[in-house]
């Protein structure tokens, strides 16, 4: 970790008449011992005191993160057929305590997102339960292979998606928004989004034994302090769950979007709108068979 030294690299690599590849070491948050001690920490950070690395304004309640790190845990000791693959993001994707607990079915396979869904792929030919943890906008470079391998071969591949959404901090690069319209219309593809913790429980719970592709996507970031069952349940597959009555008026949402939409029903009431509130759940299969019921009474569908 020398810039003066790489200086000198590149300059003799220009001044080369040979091909030469020049291969950079570093060591991660170089001046920081807080950031050296925990680089995987430090990739992104909220506001922080600089004499002590505390976040300022830590999270109110467990991030999505490390709730689907806890659940792929006990899922994992109930079926041993359950494996962890990740992409050089253990550490923000939940699982090192997978690793940990599991090193023979816990995977690190590098930056290289293609390779991880094609060996997931493989695994899933020969009985295992592969379950990809990945950030959504990483995974964009990998959509060919979830096509091809996975879901034109209906594999039981289960492909967690973090950083669903915005990401703050984290970056434009980091931004998770181009998941739902690259992979809502792959054959054979279950895809879903958990309203809070309990709902992805159930989720992870529901792809880990359904025998075919799924993708879950959450974002980064606390959820709503809504407590894990201690018995998880599955989730029947394209079925919404309607959280709120009403016609004339239908918000349908995904994710923490619900509670957006309750708020917004519920302003919509002092007016003399009786709006009702879907959480949709399911991006494929939508749930078209509770579109038909309420064409009949609905003027207006809102989706959030």
């Amino acid at each position: 970790h020398s810039v003066p030294a790489l200086d000198d690299a590149l300059r003799i690599a220009a001044e080369s008449e040979k091909p030469i590849l020049v291969h950079v070491t570093t060591n991660k948050g170089k001046g920081y011992a807080f950031a050296e001690d925990r680089p995987e920490k430090w990739h992104g950070t909220l506001a922080f005191d600089i004499e002590t690395g505390e976040a300022k304004d830590p999270p109110g309640s467990t991030g999505y993160s490390s709730i689907f790190g806890s659940v792929l845990l006990r899922l994992a000791g109930e079926d041993k057929r359950i494996v962890g693959i990740t992409a050089a993001m253990g550490a923000g994707t939940g699982m090192t305590g997978f690793a940990a607990r599991f090193p023979d079915r816990f995977f690190e396979v590098g930056i290289s997102e293609e390779h991880a869904v094609v060996f997931a792929a493989g695994l899933a030919s020969r009985g295992l339960v592969p379950v990809f943890a990945v950030y959504s906008s990483f995974f964009q470079r990998a959509v060919d292979c979830m096509i091809h391998d996975v879901c034109l071969q209906n594999l039981p591949v289960v492909l967690c998606l973090d950083r669903a959404g915005l990401v703050g901090e984290d970056g434009p690069t980091h931004h998770g928004v181009f998941d739902i319209a690259l992979l809502r219309s792959i054959p054979n593809l279950v895809f879903m989004q958990p309203c809070d913790e309990a709902e992805l429980a159930n989720m992870l719970k529901t792809a880990v034994t359904l025998g075919r592709p799924v993708a879950i996507r959450y974002p980064k970031g606390p959820g709503m302090g809504t407590l894990i069952p201690e018995v998880m349940e599955t989730v029947e597959v394209g079925k919404a769950q309607v959280v709120r009555a009403g016609s004339g008026v239908q918000l349908w949402a995904l994710g923490d979007r619900v509670k957006m939409a309750l708020a917004a029903a519920k302003l919509l009431e002092r007016d003399g709108v009786n709006a009702g509130v879907v959480n949709a759940r399911f991006i494929r299969p939508l749930d078209t068979a509770l579109l038909h019921r309420q064409i009949a009474d609905t003027r207006l569908f809102i989706t959030l």
